[in-house]
């Protein structure tokens, strides 16, 4: 039997991190800034009219929490990477959206009012888009690996 790769390990602490940190962020835009607060934050992008905005801001935080609990149980692991890639995804065009309409408004993430500051999101989103590709190729790899094996 073959011990664990370092790359396992790896693979395991980045996929608990962000799991918990996108289940913590569903979590609060349901629990904390309340979905009415989230559907106005949603809203206020300017890109889907209602009720698409209310439909998108009652679906997000629950994929969040679904696709950040199956990150931390190591449940589907590539199909909760393709549907967070989709997410962040999806937000940064949103925000470049924002952005070039010059809007001054709330982010709508983690329940809260702190406004879209569109240079550190930016880099935030590309982070996000960055591990979510390290950790597919850990996946990717750890499993060919171990059919190699």
């Amino acid at each position: 039997m073959n011990s664990p790769a370092p790359r396992d390990f790896l693979l395991l602490a980045l996929s608990s991190c962000l799991g918990a940190w996108f289940t913590y962020s569903g979590g609060a835009k349901l629990f904390v800034g309340g979905l009415d607060k989230f559907t106005q934050d949603v809203g206020n992008y300017q890109i889907l009219s209602r009720p698409w905005d209310a439909a998108a801001a009652y679906t997000v935080p629950w994929v969040e929490i679904i696709v950040g609990v199956c990150l931390i149980l190591g449940m589907f692991r590539k199909g909760a990477l393709l549907v967070l890639a989709g997410l962040v995804f999806v937000f940064a065009l949103a925000v470049g959206w924002a952005w070039v309409h010059g809007l001054d408004i709330s982010c709508g993430c983690h329940g809260s009012d702190e406004k879209l500051n569109y240079w550190p999101k930016t880099f935030e989103l590309t982070g996000y888009l960055v591990l979510i590709a390290i950790m597919a190729w850990l996946e990717t790899t750890s499993k060919s690996r171990q059919s190699v094996e």
